[in-house]
């Protein structure tokens, strides 16, 4: 009897919308971005494929979810600004706007309203306003700074940007003004952390009282607080993504993308230690970091009282893992590889953030940058 009720009910009313979540891959070498439908069970079910222009690489997603955006870092620079369909996952192309320089990393600040944009071979970081529409318009600021600037992320109050730079160890640290889309820097200006170290990605915890640097050069996580009232960092700890028994010794910089001797030493880097990208699970539990000489994801657990990582152990994944993401239920790791033509997708074990393999799956040439997007 119940079962007829809820069947009737279901065909007066209508049945509640399953969450749908939707993967983008930028695939350089194609300047194509791929999308796909990841599926309860984790796998992907391909969508798909929309033009861009190569070299298309680093991508982010507005705060409300109607637009995904990505930066092309062939001349002339640009931003693609693509409307996303909330039931098919498909992106619509509603306009392209000019960027500064070419940009290996971009974000938004958490109105949407501002792009923010940072350049490795040009050394600057830079604002651009983006319109109700999604479009990007020209640049409104556009900041020197130091030696291969590699990411740019805002905090979780709104209020304050950090950048690392690869080149000359440091991070700097702006305040931002929400009204006008301004970065001043912040005072002091700069966190100087130990030579060689080599800053590239960063991620903000959920409590805004850490955040987690990636380091290229030496295959380590730095952990620095932050304070919430100041916005400035200071160095807590740090921890390999390698295991103890790594024989690889710690890298140099390289070549930018896109420019004559892109990602090469100045010496045989066969052994160098070359880590990618960080992301942390929703829960703010476990943290994971991509490796490219050994083709790995390193998992940490963090210590939620001091933001302290504990290492857990490496999972072998798709050739040069240059970008990967953790979907929005923090159940699965989407993984690209730069010299693979596959995705791979493994599953988070709730209690141990243990990865377990789920399937491999077709993508284009030169993927390096996952988007994971669901809607409820």
């Amino acid at each position: 009897m119940k079962a007829a009720i809820a069947i009737l009910l279901s065909m007066l009313f209508g049945t509640p919308a399953l969450a749908a979540t939707f993967v983008y891959v930028s695939n350089a070498d194609d300047g194509e971005i791929g999308s796909y439908t990841l599926q309860p069970d984790g796998s992907l079910k391909p969508g798909q494929r929309i033009k861009a222009e190569k070299i298309v690489m680093p991508m982010a997603v507005s705060p409300d979810k109607r637009f995904l955006i990505a930066a092309v870092r062939s001349k002339p620079y640009q931003a693609y600004s693509y409307l996303i369909d909330r039931g098919s996952g498909e992106l619509k192309l509603v306009g392209t706007g000019s960027l500064a320089e070419s940009f290996p990393y971009i974000s938004l600040d958490r109105s949407g309203r501002f792009l923010f944009g940072a350049s490795y071979g040009a050394n600057l970081v830079s604002v651009n306003p983006v319109g109700a529409d999604g479009r990007i318009g020209e640049p409104l600021q556009v900041v020197p700074t130091a030696r291969n600037t590699h990411a740019i992320r805002i905090d979780n109050s709104n209020r304050f940007v950090f950048v690392p730079h690869l080149g000359t160890d440091q991070i700097f640290q702006f305040q931002f003004e929400e009204k006008s889309g301004r970065l001043t820097a912040n005072t002091p200006p700069v966190l100087q952390l130990k030579q060689g170290t080599g800053p590239r990605h960063l991620v903000v915890s959920q409590d805004n009282r850490f955040i987690y640097v990636l380091n290229e050069l030496t295959g380590t996580v730095t952990t620095l607080a932050l304070d919430p009232s100041t916005g400035l960092l200071i160095e807590r700890d740090s921890v390999s993504v390698l295991p103890p028994e790594t024989k690889l010794v710690p890298g140099m910089p390289r070549g930018a993308v896109g420019t004559p001797g892109a990602n090469q030493a100045p010496r045989n880097p066969d052994n160098d230690i070359w880590a990618a990208d960080v992301h942390l699970t929703p829960n703010g539990r476990f943290l994971y970091a991509s490796e490219r000489t050994t083709n790995t994801i390193g998992a940490f657990r963090v210590e939620g009282a001091n933001g302290k990582l504990i290492y857990l152990g490496s999972t072998p994944t798709e050739k040069q893992p240059r970008g990967f993401n953790v979907d929005p239920t923090g159940r699965f790791i989407v993984v690209s590889g730069e010299k693979s033509d596959m995705l791979a997708v493994y599953s988070i074990e709730a209690e141990s953030g243990a990865l377990k393999p789920v399937g491999r799956y077709p993508t284009g040439k030169g993927a390096n940058w996952v988007e994971i997007v669901t809607f409820d």
